[in-house]
């Protein structure tokens, strides 16, 4: 399950990809209204994007944050690793924190990791597969 975290980050990036290139920094505040997320959730989630190179940020009266490179070289699934972590469901499927089950007798024959690692490639694949612009083309048109 997506957590509201996740949602509010997607919100946010699918309205910064919304915006001009080579447009001035959004101010946070904007970005809290149009995107409909609470300032304070929003402060946290911009500062981990920016720390993961998805966002620029400038200070200052005019500053604000912008993308850090095109929105159809950022993908979904990049914003929702940096803010929930790997996409797999099970520790012992994940391709950047694996761990084996504690109660697993059998990795090679356990149905459910079988299961959960479909899963998580159809997951990475459209997620991975799903660009800022992408997402937000179909927004607009959604509209």
């Amino acid at each position: 399950m997506l957590t509201q975290r996740s949602r509010y980050a997607l919100r946010a990036m699918l309205y910064l990809a919304e915006i001009p290139p080579g447009s001035p920094p959004t101010p946070m505040n904007r970005i809290a209204q149009e995107a409909n997320v609470p300032r304070k959730f929003l402060e946290l989630i911009l500062a981990d994007l920016r720390d993961a190179n998805l966002l620029h940020s400038t200070r200052g009266k005019m500053g604000g944050y912008t993308l850090s490179r095109a929105d159809h070289l950022i993908s979904l699934g990049d914003i929702i690793r940096v803010i929930e972590g790997p996409l797999a469901l099970v520790p012992c499927v994940s391709r950047t924190a694996y761990r084996p089950c504690k109660d697993c007798h059998d990795e090679a024959t356990c149905a459910i990791r079988l299961a959960m690692m479909r899963v998580r490639d159809e997951t990475a694949r459209i997620l991975d597969g799903t660009s800022l612009a992408e997402a937000a083309a179909k927004e607009l048109a959604a509209a």
